[in-house]
């Protein structure tokens, strides 16, 4: 209980309520009894991204949908679901909740949840910073009586503002009409997402009841949605301030005390040194979402150009032991550009920007403190924003997207692959009309029955990708290299291709506990040769054997076709 004691302090100073420490210890003894127990993570863990709604069958439940859809196709191919907020909600399709504790009726129950847990791990989301302005705790503040009177942050709007960073353009303060007259209350995301007030302890003591409650219904990962912001101090930018950290901390530590297998992820969209930062000293968050990789990737494929991307990957620092990285490459949300606002030139940034606004897509602002914009998100389907280069579409779209999400496989971490990459879905602008939200694009909600439709015809874009897909993950479940602790090494061999090395020794040989492989991504539109691939080591400059294809190869004076990828092992026989 030291441990427990000294991040109180450090969240609280010396204010900390005297039984604040012995209340979360019973919470956490009476989750103990009944606690399941899970494997440390490995190669075999891959994790799909979905809403609850994302498939439809006529006559189900959206969640019991979803769960037959996954077990018909994706059973043995993908080992856990992050089933996208499912709890009800009065806005930001899930992100802006009413209680904490249900399952959004039209959705399902937890009984479907728990089905889903029998053939799947789950995730859940954890929505920290916010809750709705319709949930039982803020109408406690509006009427001043009740568990949630004192939740809340209150402000006063004259004073200066202007430290905060922003991820949004709409007010940061805003007016709320109680029975004891008007207040103005913190609201970074919207006005119906009211920000809670973890300088009140009860605020974080009802958290950890929720966390457990989450650990006790089958979430073995939970991911901290916006923790960024958490705590907030005027006069600071009120992002990543030391009790934020320590709140992840405490976080860490309640899983530690039930099952050290148990997963804690961050959800910081911000630049990449400021994300890995969530890392700690190996005692925060177990895995960080990597939001420099999306629009990294997505630069390098558009341009044909992975000298950023290179360069990036190249460089990462190395792990804390026992953290990794959260990989994706499309998510719910649209393609964030703030991780790489300090990696990827303004103009370049603008330039991206304009073809996601060619291939259909938007572009999302945040303010400044200076009163100025800048991009924040690409709200677009990743399939769609592969449909060209920044030269225009081209027929390359489907090699070059599978291409995309070869990257995300071999990446070192544990992949998180949104289901509209599965069914290579296109932008979906009747929901943004029906929304009126330019993230609808990315979230299209398919009938079953349609989609299967579109499967059945061999040259629909749907066909070509989920069939490659299923047999890459199938694939990659079985291969050592890509376990999320075997090292990973980047090799500079030119700007059109990249390449990267999983599962080495120090030495740059073959690792002892895990398989070597060398990855190579062409991505370019153009045929390509490998250029100083003098400095790869020895054993991938005779001859190989590529994995995808299973043929041998010598790679010195192999050509790689447009948007191919190899996976190559050394021939040792």
């Amino acid at each position: 209980m030291q441990k427990l004691e000294h991040l109180l302090q450090q969240i609280f100073g010396d204010s900390v309520p005297e039984s604040l420490g012995h209340d979360i210890g019973l919470k956490i003894e009476a989750a103990k009894s009944t606690f399941p127990r899970y494997q440390s993570w490995s190669e075999q863990d891959l994790i799909l991204i979905s809403y609850g709604d994302s498939v439809l069958t006529e006559g189900l439940l959206p969640l019991s949908s979803l769960h037959r859809f996954l077990g018909d196709y994706l059973e043995g191919l993908i080992s856990a679901v992050h089933i996208l907020p499912f709890f009800p909600f009065s806005s930001d399709d899930g992100f802006s909740v009413i209680d904490y504790y249900q399952v959004n009726y039209s959705l399902g129950d937890w009984q479907d949840v728990a089905a889903l847990n029998q053939d799947f791990e789950l995730m859940f989301d954890l929505v920290m910073n916010h809750c709705s302005r319709q949930s039982l705790w803020f109408n406690d503040f509006v009427n001043g009586s009740g568990e949630g009177k004192d939740y809340f942050i209150e402000s006063d709007p004259s004073l200066d503002y202007s430290e905060v960073t922003r991820p949004r353009t709409n007010p940061l303060i805003v007016d709320v009409y109680t029975r004891k007259g008007l207040k103005h209350v913190w609201a970074t995301f919207s006005d119906d997402q009211i920000d809670l007030d973890f300088s009140n302890p009860k605020v974080l003591l009802a958290f950890i009841d929720i966390f457990i409650y989450y650990l006790n219904k089958g979430g073995r990962f939970i991911r901290l949605d916006a923790v960024a912001f958490v705590w907030k101090l005027l006069g600071t930018n009120c992002i990543h301030l030391p009790q934020t950290h320590a709140i992840v901390k405490l976080l860490r530590w309640v899983m530690q005390q039930l099952d050290p297998n148990l997963v804690l992820i961050t959800e910081t969209n911000v630049p990449h040194q400021e994300n890995i930062s969530y890392f700690g000293a190996g005692d925060e968050a177990h895995l960080v979402y990597q939001f420099a990789l999306p629009p990294l990737l997505l630069h390098a494929l558009n341009r044909g150009n992975g000298h950023y991307l290179t360069a990036w990957a190249r460089d990462l620092a190395a792990l804390p032991e026992g953290c990794s990285y959260f990989n994706f490459v499309a998510s719910h949300d649209g393609i964030g550009v703030r991780a790489v606002e300090q990696i990827i030139p303004k103009h370049e940034i603008s330039d991206l920007a304009e073809s996601v606004h060619n291939f259909g897509g938007f572009v999302s602002m945040k303010s400044n403190g200076d009163g100025t914009q800048n991009p924040y998100e690409l709200n677009i389907s990743l399939f769609d924003a592969l449909q060209g280069t920044r030269t225009g579409s081209d027929q390359w779209q489907v090699e070059r997207f599978l291409c995309s999400q070869m990257v995300l496989l071999s990446l070192q971490g544990i992949p998180g692959i949104y289901i509209h990459s599965l069914t290579a879905t296109a932008n979906d602008h009747l929901l943004v009309e029906q929304t009126g939200r330019t993230r609808s694009i990315n979230r299209h909600r398919w009938q079953r029955q349609e989609f299967e439709d579109l499967l059945a015809q061999g040259h629909s874009a749907q066909a070509q990708v989920f069939h490659r897909y299923r047999d890459l993950l199938a694939l990659r479940k079985s291969i050592a290299a890509f376990n999320p602790q075997a090292a990973q090494r980047v090799y500079d061999c030119g700007d059109a291709v990249f390449v990267l090395q999983r599962g080495l020794a120090p030495n740059g040989g073959v690792s002892l506990s895990h398989e070597a492989l060398l990855a190579v991504f062409n991505l370019t539109k153009y045929p390509q040769h490998l250029d100083h691939c003098a400095q790869l080591p020895q054993a991938y400059l005779g001859e190989c054997e590529d994995l995808l294809s299973e043929e041998r190869l010598n790679l010195v004076d192999y050509k790689l076709k447009p948007y191919q990828v190899l996976w190559l092992c050394p021939v040792t026989d």
